[in-house]
């Protein structure tokens, strides 16, 4: 049998590299990285000048370094492992990635030749004569030989998609990281505001009561008394709106741990750190860093083979197949005698009457790829995009939390010389309240910019890909 299918196949074989001889092989070739990509501008040169300097990688990016050397708050990373733990988008992208390694051993399983076993038996009887038990162990095995590169290319497809669900998986987890960093810091924020919105409160209370004393003794005005009266009711509006939000934020960040509503242990605003130095590496380093770049790339990939196997769908499909059993009945029916049965054949496929259906399939596999092309430049520029902003951001937050330093120093020492002048009846309540409210507004930007400040540093974290295992 081994002769007879061997024999088999050296005339298919022949036959298909005289064919191969005439037909182009770009349908064997990998796929390779398109050389005419948008890389060299992704940054802007102001915001990074070193950048264009180097074609070599920069280890000290951002980009590559751990999240736990980023968020070094003790909380914020027990929160992160809790979520990448439970979250349930994470875990559905794991999922997937599973899915994607269980198609991909299949494909490679193409290349193995089917066998199957089909044992029969039965009882004869001929003109009511005595029965007889008849026998049939047989086994068949069927082999398609891949010379047209319909299994290579569907095996390096399953392959570019189990690294597209990869990718898939690092971005749900970088964005998880960032949303997770981001919900901290804001209800960190939300601490600091209604902090300071207790203490304005407090302090017109006060204000207040003291008013209302100065009003029985002639020292002030009833309208004074009402506005002040307001001015407070105003204030205890919006602290009321602070916890409210500050309540929303815990339940959020909760939802995003994939756990039920509770307080949230947590620090303070004013201990959270960011790494000193802030290096963004190369543009090119946005093709292995980025988690979203890299599934495009991958699906770019996946097209591609996609395409070479319509291509190889045009050339002869080739099989072998054969046969082997033994049985007690090869035909006579008194003696019954057993045996060997044996069978080969080699079959060469050839599509001629749909040939119209494949030109139609490979022109659809060519505009998917050449889609697949335009998504993956597009992803591309739209890191550049996200990394130019997330540079600017951190800049111009830093200097603006700076500015709001200085004019919170300047208007404390306002609000006390108003309050010595209405203290001594020189200066009027108005004033007072102006320089309060003005301080109080300073404050809350202040705190604002420090959020922003981390929330930069977040975004230009995960612009770069950060977050890898």
């Amino acid at each position: 049998m081994k002769k007879t299918l061997y024999a088999a196949a050296g005339k298919t074989a022949l036959a298909a590299a005289l064919i191969m001889m005439m037909s182009s092989c770009s349908i064997y070739r990998k796929y390779h990285r398109p050389e005419d990509l948008p890389t060299d501008s992704l940054y802007r040169a102001e915001l990074v000048p070193e950048a264009q300097a180097t074609d070599e990688p920069d280890t000290n990016s951002l980009g590559y370094m751990s999240w736990e050397e980023v968020f070094t708050d003790p909380c914020l990373q027990d929160l992160i492992r809790t979520g990448l733990e439970n979250n349930v988008d994470f875990r559905s992208a794991i999922l997937r990635v599973e899915q994607a390694k269980a198609q991909l051993s299949a494909a490679k399983w193409g290349y193995a030749p089917s066998i199957m076993l089909a044992p029969q038996g039965g009882l004869n009887s001929i003109n009511a004569g005595k029965a007889s038990w008849t026998y049939n162990v047989g086994a068949s095995a069927s082999w398609d030989i891949d010379l047209f590169g319909s299994l290579l290319n569907a095996k390096r497809g399953a392959q570019a998609a189990l690294l597209q669900q990869q990718a898939y998986q690092q971005a749900v987890r970088s964005q998880l990281i960032a949303t997770i960093a981001n919900t901290y810091f804001s209800l960190l924020m939300l601490d600091d505001q209604v902090t300071i919105s207790e203490e304005n409160v407090r302090i017109f209370e006060e204000q207040v009561r003291t008013m209302e004393a100065m009003l029985k003794t002639g020292k002030t005005t009833e309208n004074a008394v009402t506005q002040a009266r307001a001015n407070l009711y105003g204030l205890e509006a919006s602290y009321a709106a602070l916890l409210q939000q500050q309540q929303e934020a815990e339940n959020a960040l909760c939802s995003l741990l994939g756990q039920p509503s509770m307080p949230i242990v947590r620090g303070k605003l004013s201990e959270q750190a960011v790494p000193s130095e802030i290096s963004v590496g190369i543009p090119l380093q946005l093709l292995s860093n980025r988690p979203d770049v890299y599934q495009a790339e991958m699906a770019l990939a996946s097209s591609y083979y996609s395409t070479n196997q319509a291509r190889s769908a045009f050339y002869p499909k080739i099989s072998l197949s054969g046969s082997a059993g033994w049985t007690n009945s090869l035909g006579q029916a008194i003696s019954n005698p057993a045996g060997w049965l044996l069978s080969a054949l080699g079959q060469l496929t050839m599509p001629i009457f749909n040939h119209g259906q494949l030109v139609a399939n490979l022109k659809v596999s060519k505009a998917e790829e050449e889609i697949a092309l335009m998504n993956y430049r597009q992803t591309l520029l739209n890191a550049g995009e996200q990394v130019n902003n997330a540079l600017y951001a951190v800049q111009i937050s830093e200097e603006m939390y700076n500015k709001h330093l200085s004019q919170v120093k300047d208007l404390e020492r306002t609000v006390q010389t108003s309050e010595l002048l209405y203290e001594r009846s020189t200066g009027t309540y108005l004033e007072l309240l102006s320089a309060r409210q003005s301080l109080l507004s300073a404050r809350l930007n202040a705190v604002n910019d420090q959020f922003t400040m981390l929330q930069s540093v977040v975004s230009l974290y995960q612009a770069l890909g950060g977050g890898k295992e």
